[in-house]
């Protein structure tokens, strides 16, 4: 049974907050040996709030896979960030979904400035997480409740996951395939893509 993931799509949307995720999940096999003739364990689908085209950062034209009303039931939700986060966090539409959707997921994430929308819903008070590094300061000062982690590219605090900034998404999504099943299988799906495996959970830049 594959597990169901829906990632949040936006107006501008960071385009590698929601790419990355996506590409690691979608190219996982639990057998390399037998990629070409299996599924990956994961089926992604974008969720929007409605089915309209969304245009991301950059101008990339995207079409949801469902709105907010046909939404499934899902496994493992993903917040990206972007630009488009700053009006979104204050959207009770937005955050009244998110919300519902936290109470029936069995992972809740965010990429980058996602974790300002889960913030603004109330989902991180008193939860370990981070953001992109140049929103720490704004996450500490607006969110008081939220114990915000620095030094980390992803943070797990129970079910809930938030990675750093944009290409951190693809870090956490590969730490989701080891969660579900194992550090083999998830550096296999690393090496697939000729990506670099973190070996060590610190942010891959200094600030």
């Amino acid at each position: 049974m594959q597990k169901v993931v829906g990632i949040f799509v936006f107006d501008d949307i960071e385009v590698l907050d929601f790419c990355g995720p996506f590409e690691v999940l979608s190219v996982t096999r639990l057998d390399e040996s037998k990629r070409l003739e299996s599924l990956s364990p994961f089926d992604v689908k974008l969720v929007a709030m409605t089915k309209d085209v969304i245009f991301t950062k950059g101008n990339m034209k995207i079409i949801p896979d469902f709105d907010f009303k046909t939404c499934p039931k899902l496994d493992i939700l993903i917040v990206p960030g972007g630009m488009g986060t700053r009006k979104l966090m204050y959207d009770e539409k937005v955050l009244d979904f998110i919300s519902q959707k936290a109470k029936e997921v069995e992972l809740l994430t965010s990429v980058c400035t996602g974790s300002l929308i889960l913030a603004s819903a109330k989902l991180l008070d008193g939860v370990n997480a981070t953001t992109h590094w140049k929103s720490l300061q704004r996450m500490e000062d607006e969110f008081k409740n939220v114990k915000v982690c620095k030094d980390k590219h992803y943070v797990e605090d129970g079910n809930i996951i938030s990675s750093a900034g944009i290409s951190a998404g693809i870090d956490m999504a590969l730490y989701i395939v080891k969660r579900y099943f194992g550090e083999n299988v998830s550096r296999a799906t690393a090496k697939h893509m000729e990506y670099p495996y973190l070996e060590e959970n610190k942010r891959r830049i200094e600030i």
